[in-house]
């Protein structure tokens, strides 16, 4: 019991764990948009949503990573209930290849034969390939590995000293359900049942624990697993609660069943593997077994949980609207003013969504303060970024503009009820057309091209000046030549979209950037200004009256066309 070392099985712990950090990081660098639009294009049907969860899992190690993600694509609607409850429901599934590659390899070859040259060879690459963003990650996914089962060979011997010394029979039989527990918060502790497996496997191949007792281990680390979802769930939105809540349900029934069948399950697997020689490996397809057992019993189920979940976690209705909620369409003055307060109101929220979809903090031109001021229940400016909710707030506004116009009013009522209209449909306009090509923006920052990743910090850069202009407007609303301000601004979007496309010529000559490249770039750049304009133009709309509208149009001399939807 002296030559019991703690530290070493400590230390392969942590190697192992932070070899599985490696190993999803690099993974998902390397693979994960299109892992992403594998999910999302994958996902049509419970048993198509199945198998996409199973095989993403499988590759990216880690259920938790995936079920973060469909996290995400159900909050942004890409996703529906149904199809993400079949997405994680694979995971569990795909979750235990984990088990199969440490039973299969780490405790039947020579680890260190092949984990030091991989450790190695990554090493070197990450020194002299980092420039490389993929190669580097390349590199990154060798050291993961190398560790994993270099962190497994450190518990591995730790245990198995202790093993030799250790009578099995000194051991009280504490009963199937303390086992549960401990796997329970092993897993919630570390947030990896991949951690958990990989000592379940090792005091299990050293004879520390019995057969049965590793299986209730590996059962509570299934349960334990829901811990990180339920956790991303937290202050989120109803549709994410109830995703959260699949997982748990499915995780709870799926351990209960196995718990009442534990026999019968165990006898399956006396029945294939002999446990007495192959010990780790029948661990494994017991994982495997009580998992698929899970999603055949579950796989009818799925429409009707998501139902259930939805009568659980309904939508709540968000109070968009800061200005019209409490005016009466009736008083048409009233109305139309308040009708133009509440357009500046979207306007400023389209900004924050277009600074959002290049990943910028809005406090770097908003004060949350300023948001607030009116009304102390508004949405968070997260929630009001959503371009859903953008949507539905310019659907109220349209909405409350039927009201007033059942109602007489005088001619310059009229016409300026139509321009503060047009103004909301320029400003949503403004979110869709960045909206459209985010894609592109997140491709530009993560590629292995200098020149589009300069691009992204550059038009960064455009869209905070941008918006600090259109701010600065939107607070000087008693500047004296107002008009003015708005045409240097469209003047100065001119300048610099003629700068960039100089910019991308001179690229181009230099062999800097691909032609498929080159026509991305301008596509994108053309949505940006776009974007810019209507968001400008919303506010000619809103601020000028129809006098300085005219003016306007008279001291117009930025000399293009400016894009204007109806």
């Amino acid at each position: 019991m002296q030559d019991f070392d703690i530290w070493k099985l400590l230390a392969g712990l942590g190697i192992f764990i932070f070899g599985m950090f490696l190993l999803e990081e690099s993974i998902q660098k390397i693979s994960g948009r299109a892992f992403k639009k594998l999910i999302r294009r994958y996902t049509t049907g419970r048993f198509k949503s199945i198998l996409s969860g199973f095989f993403v899992t499988s590759i990216l190690q880690s259920s938790s990573a995936v079920s973060l993600m469909i996290l995400a694509f159900v909050g942004a609607g890409i996703m529906s209930m149904q199809n993400a409850i079949g997405v994680i429901v694979g995971s569990n599934l795909g979750t235990t290849a984990t088990a199969w590659i440490v039973a299969t390899i780490g405790f039947k070859v020579n680890i260190e034969s092949f984990a030091l040259p991989l450790i190695g060879a990554g090493g070197l690459g990450i020194i002299f390939l980092g420039q490389s963003e993929r190669y580097s990650n390349i590199s990154k996914l060798l050291v993961g590995f190398g560790f994993l089962f270099m962190g497994l060979d450190y518990m591995k011997t730790s245990v198995e000293v202790f093993a030799q010394q250790f009578d099995m029979r000194a051991l009280p039989d504490y009963g199937i359900l303390v086992y549960l527990g401990i796997g329970i918060v092993l897993t919630a502790l570390m947030q990896s049942s991949s951690a958990t497996m990989a000592i379940v496997l090792t005091t299990l191949n050293a004879g520390i624990i019995s057969f049965d007792h590793a299986a209730g281990m590996v059962i509570g680390a299934n349960v334990g697993t829901t811990v990180t979802i339920l956790l991303g769930a937290i202050g989120g939105a109803q549709v994410k609660k109830r995703v959260a809540y699949s997982h748990f349900v499915f995780n709870i029934i799926t351990g209960i069943l196995a718990l009442l069948l534990l026999p019968v399950l165990t006898f399956l697997v006396f029945q294939i593997i002999d446990v007495e020689v192959n010990a780790v490996i029948g661990l494994a397809l017991f994982h495997t077994l009580f998992n698929l057992l899970g999603v055949i019993v579950f796989f009818p189920f799925i429409q009707t949980t998501a139902k259930l979940l939805t009568r659980i976690f309904p939508d709540r209705k968000t109070e968009l609207t800061l200005y019209i909620n409490n005016t009466m369409s009736e008083v048409t003055e009233a109305g139309v003013t308040a009708l133009r307060q509440e357009a500046l109101h979207l306007v400023e929220n389209v900004l924050r969504h277009n600074l959002s979809i290049l990943n910028i903090d809005t406090k770097l031109v908003f004060s949350d303060f300023s948001l607030h001021e009116k009304d102390k229940s508004v949405p968070l400016p997260s929630q009001m970024s959503d371009y859903d909710n953008l949507k539905r707030l310019q659907a109220e506004i349209s909405t409350f503009a039927a009201g007033i116009q059942r109602h007489e009013l005088v001619e310059a009522e009229s016409v300026a009820l139509n321009r503060y209209l047009h103004a909301a449909r320029l400003a949503i306009h403004s979110a869709k057309s960045l909206k459209d090509v985010k894609h592109n923006f997140d491709d530009f920052e993560s590629s292995d091209n200098e020149f589009l990743t300069d691009q992204y910090t550059h038009f960064r850069k455009r869209m905070i000046e941008t918006c600090l202009k259109v701010d600065k407007i939107m607070r000087d609303k008693g500047e004296k030549d107002i008009t003015k301000s708005i045409l240097k601004s469209l003047k100065q979007l001119k300048e610099d979209d003629r700068k960039f496309v100089d910019m991308v010529t001179q690229a181009i000559n230099q062999d800097q950037i691909k032609d498929l490249e080159v026509s991305t770039v301008f596509v994108v750049n053309r949505a940006y200004v776009q974007s810019s304009k209507q968001a400008i133009l919303a506010l000619r709309d809103l601020l000028l009256t129809t006098a300085e509208i005219n003016q306007f149009e008279r001291r117009q001399d930025i000399g293009d066309s400016l894009v204007e939807y109806e």
